[in-house]
């Protein structure tokens, strides 16, 4: 009887032991590696740490939000879904039209006390749809202005006479290219998701989408164009690609540049030479903006396992990043603002004091606007054909910002849904 008891013991602790072994693997799936690869080298072995039997493979990074939703459509197709993506703010909710995000209502549900982890009501409608969670917010950014003080000085700046104003800046590269400054300024006219088009719109306090009207046939959007217009004939602004732009200031080549807070730890890591300092983003006048979009990324469970073990892991690490001190190492590393009160007013009680080119658009967080998508299935393309009427602005191949502002109007109409 003995031997069968010892044998017995050994039995229930080898299944035991197997069981505390058994490894559960998620795919997640990001955007934009110069910014978060980082942020994820911190986050996976403190996950690790909390959760030794769940395995997080990475799958190939996003090149920017667009790119990241048109792979999830495609993958849906496929059935080749990651178990959990990033997706930006604006993106959502074609996710959530076509079926492929899930909502996190059963987990949330199962969850002890959500809110302590952080969560809050004005963060969690960015991800709310129909009243259901089904994006957890990851990061939240906002437009602000990057200055090289090297080059700025040159023009005679100091941080406390940096331009407030489009008009000033337009005045900055003046004095900047007398000083010898070949490239003084670069605006992100090529960021994800026509964001600074919207900056421009939510400066007047416009929303380029009113429900189903596209409003770029508006007074307030024939100003956004003509400020276009003035900012890159003004300063002679060159034609980069967005990540040429990053690189060349962070060379010391450029000495204002106007890009969303995201890329400040990159800059950061990556500048030589010269002191870095942020300043709110200029206005049309000297009150400033009436509103900034806000831009970022939410964390969205799009997993086809039916394994509650597999769901159960996808949760977990969804959670994870987005709370408590995985949210903090957004801002530790990047430049985003963690979406989350836990990592804002805890864990970074003192952070943005000891890196104040961080704090301005904390600064800013009250001036947040809605990111906005287009409607329908030609979203996307949509995107695109903003971006390319505002390259041919850059380039210098549209100079009549009326005839422009009414071909832009027609041509994006006629993708709108029908009845838009």
């Amino acid at each position: 009887m003995r031997l069968t008891m010892t044998a017995l013991a050994l039995v229930l602790a080898t299944t035991a032991a197997s069981a505390q072994d058994e490894t559960v693997t998620i795919e997640f799936a990001y955007p934009y590696s110069h910014l978060f690869d980082v942020t994820y080298e911190k986050v996976l072995p403190m996950f690790k740490e909390a959760h030794p039997n769940v395995e997080v493979v990475m799958r190939a990074t996003y090149e920017d939000y667009e790119d990241g939703t048109n792979t999830i459509l495609r993958e849906a197709v496929a059935g080749e879904l990651p178990d959990v993506t990033m997706q930006g703010l604006n993106r959502q909710a074609i996710l959530v039209e076509k079926g492929i995000a899930q909502s996190l209502e059963p987990f949330i549900a199962e969850e002890a006390d959500f809110s302590r982890d952080g969560y809050h009501e004005a963060m969690l409608e960015l991800g709310t749809f129909e009243g259901e969670v089904y994006g957890l917010p990851f990061s939240v950014s906002l437009p602000v202005g990057y200055y090289n003080m090297a080059v700025m000085e040159k023009g005679g700046f100091t941080a406390d006479t940096l331009p407030t104003t489009w008009d000033e800046v337009v005045a900055a590269c003046g004095k900047l290219r007398e000083a010898g400054v070949d490239n003084p300024m670069f605006w992100g006219w090529n960021i994800t998701g026509n964001w600074f088009v919207q900056a421009l719109m939510w400066s007047q306090g416009k929303a380029l989408m009113e429900g189903s009207d596209f409003t770029i046939d508006s007074p307030e959007g024939l100003t956004a164009l003509r400020t276009m217009d003035m900012l890159f004939d003004g300063c002679e602004m060159q034609n980069l690609e967005w990540q040429d732009a990053l690189a060349s200031f962070s060379a010391g080549d450029i000495g204002m540049m106007f890009w969303s807070t995201s890329a400040v730890g990159a800059v950061e890591r990556a500048m030589e030479g010269f002191t870095l300092v942020t300043d709110e983003f200029p206005g049309l006048t000297a009150d400033g903006p009436q509103g900034l979009p806000a831009g970022g990324n939410a964390a969205m469970l799009t997993t086809t396992s039916d394994d509650p073990k597999v769901r159960e892991a996808a949760w977990q690490w969804l959670k994870f990043i987005t709370s408590g001190e995985g949210a903090a190492e957004v801002a530790r590393t990047t430049g985003y603002m963690p979406p989350n009160q836990a990592a804002n007013e805890i864990i970074l009680a003192s952070f943005y004091d000891e890196n104040p080119t961080k704090a301005t658009a904390v600064r800013q967080l009250p001036l947040l606007r809605e990111w906005q998508a287009y409607p329908g299935d030609n979203g996307l393309a949509i995107t695109q054909v903003i971006e390319d009427y505002i390259e041919g602005v850059v380039t210098g191949d549209y100079t009549d910002m009326e005839e422009l502002q009414a071909e832009m109007d027609e041509e994006v109409q006629e993708l709108l849904p029908t009845g838009s």
